[in-house]
């Protein structure tokens, strides 16, 4: 086929998520040219397992999944081609306690979801996988819409579903080059001419991130070898349903009356660290059988006959991961319109046509049908342009994919990355450090005689009471937090009022000094920032948000700074150290060791004001996200150190005490504070959230999301955020079932403990199929769904802790 001089999307690569987005582009009538090096499926598509699992631990990453199935339950009658997908289910075994209540957990997460996790005894996930020894099997679960599929197969057909639809799917043509002027996109470059284009769409598996490098888009993942075998037929039934036996790092189909048996070696093998070799297509990697025997070693005794089977293949090929197990969508933050769509942790098939739909809706409308934060391009930041940081840490994940995934539990690999300037003093002082975007953090401090390590369990964790005391510290004394990895831009320009306030939902233009709360929105009103900006001068503002949001929202407000306005975004994340100190004593602290008054006349809630302390310009913003009087002091990095031993000093005789971010937790969760990334989110309005007093709808000032704000105030609202408590002896983590007067109405978005209540806390939203309001949510009856038990539950939709009332709400 020759190619066209022009096309408005291009996509490069022919694999299954490609062909899938070409095939949704295509339904929805737009003008597509696929372009693949070699042949349709010859990345790592061809040699697949093909296992189709719905559930993960984000609710729109599972309707994604679930949306594949829907769409391979069809595609054989829609498009005439032979698929091989089953509907025959999928098993997942546990072996002892701690898996068992791992496995009940994500049961209780399936029925959050919508989806039918059924639990069973040892003998009848025998019945249903009659293959396997049960002699160790505490029990399993069973989705009964999981199932398998013939990669190549299925790509073929959305191959052709696509072509229907009026896309060119072009073979044997590689893109040698993408072609930019001035910094934008204009088209590609290949040995059969170039070909412009509006957008540009990489689905280039693992060859995505250096095809992305070479025009400044960091796609952070790498190849890993996988291994699975295929044995000869042994009368295996072709019902069977896939397996999954995490505790033996294993799993199963059914092929042509044989097993296909891999899994995920703790010690996985990097490829093509230098370089994938040219030309590489339907090709294998050599059999590594010393390496894949710790995995038969762990099969065997699960399924006996193995040990008689004959072996058909030990395939062992090159797969695309990522650092943090998830896949990677969205629009690259580094340029307009190349889209990414890479990087698919071996799950790419139960993906492909959920994550084809999801990327072909973000290209066409320049968003996601829904949230997808968990596999946004835009999760990741500075470390991940570094590819031997990434291989590390993905090499990490590679290993843990079948291993519990506790709560709270943290990467080891690639550690320590970026240092705040106190992370010696904090680590002497007993922290114990947690990482977000390569930052390490303090969790938690131990004292003497405590262990200072993190020890993982579905129970109350070894520092529930070290964070207890931080706590009660911040309730009832003082505390002080290094929270230095904030994400920290200036908005600078004599348009910056201009550009902010159609940006920001709540009003900016106040007075310097004035603190500003606010959210932005989307166009239909979805919360895509929950931030903090600082009026510092008429033509600039200070803007603070989330250590994990520092690529998101940087690119945000830098796409949403209206066209031909004079206004520049800068990070100014790394020059800024922030000490934050709270509670009832943090005026007296802050009064011994700064010149400057900071009483309540003079520095009231909500303002910023430069001060002295030590011989170090702050920036003092009265603002708190644990309820507590305090403030965040925010100084160039060089003085932190000096201004941290001024405020010890001076605290020490006040009961000051260092505390770290799982008490900012527990002590946001009593105040009922959102967090964005699981409370908030695009999916979520401020009136949903309780946040609508932050919009500026009382104006007749223009900002984006206001029309849409306004269509909701008019037609009503469908779900409320809420708070829910339970018995202290009730451990909450989060997607636990919410049930209304019996009914299943949410899941919780976030959970952990409150020490001054001495309640498990959830927040949630109470959802409906009609407008609802408070009286609703407060008239209904509670429980909470626990790892599939239900237990009673009181709800609120006011803060459960307010320090003026000298007593908590419950």
């Amino acid at each position: 086929m020759s190619l066209p001089s022009s096309s408005k999307i291009i996509i490069i690569g022919g694999g299954i998520i490609g062909c899938s987005t070409a095939y949704h582009l295509a339904q929805m009538g737009h003008e597509v040219l696929l372009l693949e090096k070699a042949g349709l499926t010859s990345g790592s598509t061809w040699h697949a397992a093909g296992l189709v699992g719905q559930l993960r631990s984000n609710a729109n990453v599972t309707q994604l999944l679930g949306y594949s199935i829907e769409l391979y339950n069809r595609l054989e009658e829609e498009t005439g081609l032979a698929t091989g997908w089953k509907m025959n289910g999928g098993l997942r075994l546990a072996c002892n306690q701690e898996r068992w209540t791992e496995v009940k957990r994500q049961a209780t997460t399936a029925h959050s979801f919508g989806l039918d996790m059924q639990l069973l005894t040892p003998q009848e996930a025998q019945d249903l996988w009659p293959l396997m020894d049960i002699s160790d099997i505490v029990g399993a679960a069973f989705l009964p819409t999981d199932g398998q599929a013939s990669p190549s197969d299925i790509t073929q057909a959305l191959a052709r579903g696509a072509r229907n639809g009026g896309a060119k799917l072009v073979e044997n043509c590689p893109v040698t080059e993408i072609l930019t002027e001035k910094g934008k996109l204009v088209g590609v470059r290949t040995p059969q001419g170039d070909v412009s284009c509006e957008k540009l769409v990489l689905c280039c598996g693992q060859w995505t991130r250096d095809l992305a490098a070479t025009i400044g888009v960091t796609v952070p993942l790498v190849s890993v070898e996988h291994q699975y075998m295929i044995t000869e037929p042994f009368g295996v039934p072709s019902d069977l349903p896939t397996l999954r036996d995490p505790d033996r790092l294993t799993y199963y189909k059914e092929e042509v009356g044989g097993l296909v048996m891999g899994g995920y070696e703790p010690n996985g093998i990097p490829w093509a660290e230098k370089g994938i070799p040219d030309p590489f297509d339907f090709q294998l990697l050599e059999s590594n059988f010393d390496h894949f025997e710790q995995l038969v070693e762990l099969a065997l005794p699960r399924v006996p006959k193995l040990a008689d089977a004959g072996v058909k293949q030990l395939l062992n090929g090159p797969e695309s991961f990522t650092p943090d197990g998830n896949f990677i969508l969205g629009e690259a933050p580094e340029m307009a319109n190349v889209f990414i769509g890479a990087g698919f942790n071996a799950f790419g098939i139960a993906s492909g046509g959920g994550a084809g739909m999801a990327l072909a809706e973000w290209v066409a409308k320049g968003a996601p049908p829904y949230d997808l934060w968990p596999v946004d391009i835009r999760r990741f930041g500075r470390p991940h342009t570094d590819t031997d940081w990434v291989r590390a840490r993905t090499l990490e994940a590679y290993g843990k994919h079948y291993t519990m995934a506790w709560p709270s539990e943290e990467h080891q690999s690639g550690r320590p990355c970026r240092r705040s300037p106190l992370y010696s003093t904090l680590k002497e002082s007993g922290a114990v450090f947690g990482e977000k975007l390569g930052w390490e953090r303090p969790n938690w401090f131990a004292e003497a005689g405590e262990e200072a390590r993190d020890i993982y369990t579905f129970e109350r964790p070894n520092w529930h009471g070290p964070v207890g005391r931080e706590h009660t510290a911040a309730r009832e004394s003082a505390v002080l937090f290094d929270q230095t990895s904030f994400a920290k831009f200036i908005l600078t320009g004599p348009d910056a009022e201009a550009a902010l306030q159609y940006i920001a939902s709540n009003r900016v233009d106040k007075p310097v000094g004035s603190i500003i709360y606010t959210q932005m929105l989307n166009d239909h009103g979805g919360i895509e920032c929950d931030l903090t900006c600082v009026r510092t001068r008429e033509d600039e503002y200070y803007i603070v948000t989330g250590t994990g949001y520092a690529t998101h929202d940087f690119d945000w407000i830098k796409r949403n700074i209206p066209q031909g306005m004079n206004a520049e975004l800068v990070d100014v994340t790394s020059s800024n150290a922030v000490l934050s100190l709270f509670g009832p004593k943090a005026r007296d602290i802050l009064q011994a060791v700064t010149n400057d008054d900071v009483s309540d006349g003079s520095h009231p809630f909500g303002r910023a004001h430069r001060i002295g302390i030590a011989g170090c310009p702050v920036l003092a913003m009265r603002i708190t996200y644990v309820g507590e009087l305090g403030w965040e002091l925010h100084l160039p990095a060089e003085y932190a150190q000096t201004v941290y031993d001024a405020l010890h000093t001076a605290g020490a005789p006040l009961g000051l005490r260092n505390a770290g971010y799982r008490a900012i937790e527990t002590l946001r969760l009593e105040k009922g504070y959102r967090a964005w990334g699981s409370d908030i989110g695009p999916d979520h309005t401020p009136d949903e959230a309780g946040l609508g007093w932050a919009v500026k709808m009382k104006s007749n000032i223009p900002f984006r999301g206001r029309d849409a704000v306004a269509k909701q105030r008019k037609d009503g609202i469908k779900k409320i955020m809420a708070t829910f408590t339970t018995d202290p002896d009730v451990i909450l983590s989060g997607r636990e079932t919410i049930y209304r007067n019996g009914k299943r109405c949410g899941w919780l978005s976030s959970a952990g403990f409150g020490h001054t209540i001495g309640k498990s806390i959830g927040m949630g939203y109470v959802r409906s199929e009609t407008p609802i309001d408070r009286d609703y949510v407060l008239s209904g009856k509670y429980e909470l769904e626990v790892a599939t038990v239900r237990v009673p539950a009181d709800v609120s939709v006011a803060p459960l802790y307010d320090p003026k009332m000298e007593k908590v709400k419950v």
